[in-house]
């Protein structure tokens, strides 16, 4: 079934988008079954569940990390993931450079952009991206590689305000794009869950992020 499942969402992805299985809170065995389909990118929330899944599944996976990060966890994470998509404030951006700077790593990353209503929702204004990438390329945060943005729409059957939020953050990230042509790796625009990538890919999106469509509800009772 989930085999089944990631064919028949690839069939809808232009061949330029790349799916992240979200495989937070499924076990080890519905990953492999992932895996065993073909499937490469995995995204994670938790770091200690990353950490444990990292170690113990096959080498060849890449990991996105998508969750709320605490500065305390870098060290559960960085070393595994080719990305952190979730880069939601400046403490955070700093304390990563500083990580990727004292092992000598350059962390790609994805800003993440607060567009929805819900006021839980994490990530930075536009006027605070601006403020970081204005500082990038004057030679700030010199172990990091500013890679686009992420963004999740309000959490809404509205279809109308969903489209409305993903316009926001594509139409910004076109904004950086050409802003700011000394940053060559500013491309991902990660946008669209299970419920709403449909509407994503209209706008651009380079990276879905999807789990329950690909790995079904998630049961928390039966986590890593």
């Amino acid at each position: 079934m989930i085999g089944e499942n990631i064919e028949n969402i690839l069939s809808q992805l232009p061949r330029d988008v790349r799916l992240v299985a979200v495989s937070k809170f499924h076990p080890f065995e519905s990953v492999l079954e992932a895996y065993s389909a073909g499937q490469r990118l995995f995204g994670e929330s938790r770091p200690q569940e990353l950490c444990a899944k990292a170690v113990q599944l096959p080498q060849d996976i890449e990991w996105h990390f998508i969750g709320h990060l605490q500065t305390n966890k870098l060290k559960s994470v960085l070393p595994y993931v080719s990305m952190v998509e979730s880069v939601d404030s400046e403490h955070l951006l700093s304390a990563i450079d500083d990580w990727g700077n004292a092992n000598g790593r350059v962390v790609p990353v994805l800003l993440e952009m607060h567009v929805a209503l819900e006021e839980t929702k994490q990530g930075f204004m536009e006027e605070e991206i601006l403020d970081i990438l204005f500082r990038a390329v004057a030679g700030s945060f010199s172990h990091i590689r500013f890679c686009g943005l992420m963004g999740m729409a309000t959490n809404t059957d509205d279809e109308e305000t969903i489209d409305a939020d993903f316009a926001r953050i594509a139409d910004f990230k076109d904004y950086l794009t050409d802003l700011f042509p000394e940053l060559e790796d500013f491309r991902e625009l990660s946008i669209g869950m299970s419920g709403d990538y449909k509407i994503a890919l209209r706008h651009g999106s380079t990276i879905v992020r999807i789990g329950t469509s690909i790995f079904g509800e998630r049961d928390y009772s039966k986590t890593e």
